[in-house]
């Protein structure tokens, strides 16, 4: 073999084999920067109560949009029985004037003059000529009132068109924070995903647990209270009954868009509980900090709905003692907690 072919042979296997170095290590750092280590119990829970917060952040958002998209609705629906009213005043001007050129057709061929150069009476055709005068003048009169209907229907179902794409946009946004929520839901149970089974089983008996202790603090059907670790709640009036109504839910899971009568999302459980007192709230909580009197947090009375985080995304209802009772997120279920473990924002008093 020639000294030629003997080096084209050992470039050849050199190149193939730094191709197969190449290659595997491309594979190993490919697995090493897929294969994350596992968390640790508490890193898994810090990080899936941060997803499960910002789901709570894009229901809240979401939750907001819910008046925009009613009164979009309701707008469209009106516009929908105007254009169904109006387009029969169109049709029953077209009517009139189709019954008003048969009426005329008869004498609509020849012209005037000649009507009455052939005609035998010459009275009765001129009496005869007065009524197709005033049939023609009738008909002009029903063409102005049609074009008037048909340009009204026009502008409607202009206005229709209008408000069908602005009602759209909002669902379409709406539908991308629900997405958003769900993405957040589904990276939470990714990163318990990586935690050994036994660690899953504690944090679900964990959870069980706090559902099951906050149910046995609910208050009886008396409205007495049977857990003494429940503070005293000096509320009366239709505070008394919010409050009342919002410790009945203790143990009930967070679902966002739920407002009852099992399950609710933080501003579903207030909307529930003041409802019961004969006030009306929106399904939000950026809306419900505008539905009440603002109070300062020295001025907290039970009852008041606390609100949390800039922007808002979160709210509760304040207890006294520096405790409030709240949906907190999705995985949880109503609670008490401190007032003071999570950014505090504002306050108001409905009612």
């Amino acid at each position: 073999m020639s000294i030629g072919r003997i080096n084209r042979t050992k470039g050849i296997a050199l190149a193939a084999i730094t191709s197969t170095a190449v290659a595997a290590g491309v594979i190993l750092i490919q697995g090493a920067a897929s294969a994350d280590p596992a968390p640790t119990l508490d890193e898994a829970k810090k990080q899936v109560a941060e997803l499960q917060h910002q789901a709570e952040v894009s229901g809240e958002s979401a939750n907001d949009l819910r008046g925009q998209i009613s009164a979009s609705a309701a707008r469209v629906k009106a516009l929908q029985a105007a254009i169904a009213k109006q387009q029969g005043q169109v049709d029953g001007v077209k009517r009139q004037i189709g019954s008003l050129a048969v009426a005329g057709y008869q004498t609509s061929g020849i012209s005037t003059t000649a009507q009455l150069l052939l005609s035998t009476n010459p009275d009765q055709f001129l009496s005869q000529a007065s009524t197709a005068q005033a049939f023609a003048g009738q008909q002009n009169s029903a063409l102005r009132r049609y074009q008037v209907a048909q340009g009204k229907l026009t502008d409607l179902q202009a206005s229709e068109q209008t408000e069908l794409s602005a009602l759209q946009s909002v669902q379409a946004k709406q539908d991308a924070f629900k997405k958003q929520l769900q993405t957040n839901l589904d990276n939470a149970e990714k990163v318990l995903d990586k935690l050994s089974a036994a660690d899953r089983k504690r944090i679900e008996e964990e959870n069980a647990k706090a559902a099951e202790k906050a149910r046995s603090e609910r208050p009886t059907r008396s409205g007495d209270r049977e857990s003494t670790d429940l503070p005293n709640v000096p509320a009366s009036g239709r505070a008394a009954i919010a409050v009342n109504a919002a410790l009945s839910q203790l143990g009930d899971p967070y679902v966002w868009g739920a407002d009852g009568p099992s399950s609710y999302d933080c501003s579903g459980l207030m909307m529930y509980a003041w409802g019961k007192a004969g006030v009306s709230l929106s399904h939000s909580s950026k809306a419900q900090t505008g539905e009440g009197r603002h109070v300062s947090k020295s001025d907290l009375m039970p009852g008041d709905l606390i609100f949390y985080y800039s922007p808002v995304s979160h709210v509760a209802m304040y207890l006294g003692n520096g405790r409030i009772v709240h949906a907190p997120r999705p995985g949880k279920s109503v609670e008490i907690a401190p007032m003071d473990e999570m950014p505090y924002n504002s306050a108001v008093r409905p009612g």
